[in-house]
């Protein structure tokens, strides 16, 4: 669907984007995060046609998008992280406008405006003055005029910045029903517990280049293989000490009653033949297992080990 290869972007002497390259796959709800000054609106203005890049190439559907601007636009489907200001227009108004600047007009085009009003939960508030919706619903309108002309991937730039719990409870799930119908979309988030609970891969990126790219499932895999082991065994707690102190591979042990905690320096195939030679010398094994760590102290320990490497 999307791939990004190689996008260098410099703003003078600094360098916001240094060789990126990651790709998001047709049908996926894709969370991009990185902290500040990563380069996460930076690369969603490439992708959205609003900014040059100096080198690289943004694909769509295998066609270097980059060397066809308005083609790029038509499409992708944008929502900045900022609403902007529109006085003295009706919501449903501000749909029409928009299709308009895509050539679209006329009664199918407002029953279109319409639908997608519905579908972001706005039916209604047609005839409200877009300066009277609250900042949650107009990010919702934000976000069914991005899909008035049927773009082939949502891009959003941090849709739940200054919204309350519930309109950023509300927006996730219309994201998730989008994704389940057969959208593609990329969003920016600093709210990665919400992103890990509805995305289904994430791209962490840092000073321009990416770190790690995958489904929550394997990014948690790749950065928690360096995790202690935990192991809680039914009895033979002294058994169980002993075993793990004739082992080499065996590191930093501690004990709290019949649970184990201990980093183990082997291989995956080598962790897996512990726990075999374990249950062969007779010790019942109740779980065993790496510590896992949730996205967001994933995103800590991958951004601070870069910045002190």
């Amino acid at each position: 669907m999307l791939k990004i290869e190689n996008l260098v972007k410099n703003y003078g002497k600094c360098r916001a984007l240094n060789g990126l390259s990651m790709e998001v796959r047709k049908g996926e709800l894709f969370g991009f995060i990185g902290p500040n000054g990563a380069g996460k609106t930076t690369t969603i203005k490439i992708m959205a046609g609003l900014l040059r890049a100096d080198s690289g190439h943004v694909y769509l559907d295998g066609k270097d998008a980059l060397k066809d601007a308005d083609k790029l636009k038509q499409k992708i489907g944008y929502v900045p992280d900022n609403f902007g200001v529109y006085d003295n227009l009706k919501a449903i108004e501000y749909m029409e406008f928009y299709a308009s600047t895509y050539g679209l007009v006329g009664k199918e085009v407002q029953k279109r405006c319409y639908e997608l009003m519905e579908q972001v939960g706005l039916e209604g508030r047609g005839e409200v003055y877009v300066d009277e919706l609250s900042r949650g619903m107009q990010q919702r309108l934000c976000l069914a005029r991005a899909m008035i002309h049927k773009p082939d991937i949502l891009i959003l730039d941090e849709p739940a910045s200054g919204l309350d719990p519930r309109s950023r409870f509300e927006m996730k799930m219309i994201l998730k029903e989008l994704c389940r119908k057969g959208a593609t979309i990329l969003i920016s988030s600093h709210i990665l517990s919400e992103l890990a609970e509805m995305c289904s891969s994430i791209g962490i990126i840092k000073k321009g280049e990416l770190l790690q790219q995958g489904s929550i499932e394997e990014i948690v895999s790749a950065v928690n293989i360096s995790n202690p082991i935990l192991l809680h065994v039914c009895d033979e707690q002294k058994k169980t000490l002993e075993f793990l102190k004739e082992n080499p591979l065996v590191q930093t042990l501690a004990i709290d009653g019949k649970e184990f905690q201990f980093t183990f320096t082997g291989s995956v195939k080598e962790e897996a033949e512990l726990l075999q030679q374990m249950i062969q010398q007779g010790i019942q094994v109740l779980s065993f297992g790496r510590k896992r760590d949730n996205l967001e102290t994933i995103f800590m320990q991958l951004t601070k080990e870069r910045e002190e490497g």
